[in-house]
């Protein structure tokens, strides 16, 4: 008898419900990453102390991102007041409030205030401009890690360009069928 594949235990799995149920009433964008677990395992591969997310909305990524690296601190940036809410009861509830830093705003303006030296970014709120890009570029440390969702989207080929660049990144197309990257800073 052929063995099956069954999925790893998500301790996250009620924020997917959560999210899911809230976009429907709120009417608003807010999408998880389904692959919690790859953002999980990148973070523990990566030994990452300091991880930045572009898009929190109720927290799912932001949980396997500081369950995956059990000694950093993650900062994540949302701009709606209400996602903002709920994700950090959520951080709270899965015992993550102390390590995960929520800043209310829009990225662009929220970017040029942060300091250098993150050890991974994950950008999920939409696909990210050119300037978005290079403003995390400039935060990553030389060989930090940066996975980007939602380049399927319509300014994602902009983005996926960029990140093809051999100068700045050194870029895969690991994940979602090749929707979201996994780019080496360099």
């Amino acid at each position: 008898m052929k063995a099956r594949h069954v999925p790893p235990h998500d301790p996250y799995a009620a924020i997917l419900t959560q999210t899911d149920q809230h976009r429907a009433s709120h009417g608003c964008w807010a999408y998880p990453f389904r692959d919690g677990p790859a953002l999980g395992v990148l973070a523990a591969t990566t030994g990452a102390r300091r991880i930045l997310e572009l898009g929190t909305a109720l927290g799912y990524s932001a949980c396997w991102l500081a369950s995956g690296a059990m000694a950093a601190q993650v900062d994540t940036i949302e701009r709606d007041p209400e996602h903002s809410r709920l994700a950090r009861a959520n951080f709270a509830s899965c015992g993550l409030g102390d390590r995960v830093n929520l800043i209310e705003g829009d990225f662009d303006d929220v970017l040029p205030t942060l300091e250098t030296g993150y050890d991974l970014a994950f950008i999920d709120g939409y696909a990210p401009s050119i300037g978005q890009l290079g403003q995390v570029r400039r935060l990553l440390r030389h060989r930090g890690v940066l996975v980007t969702a939602n380049l399927d989207l319509q300014d994602g080929q902009k983005a996926r360009s960029a990140l093809l660049q051999p100068d700045d990144w050194m870029t895969a197309p690991l994940l979602e069928g090749g929707r979201t990257t996994v780019s080496v800073a360099l």
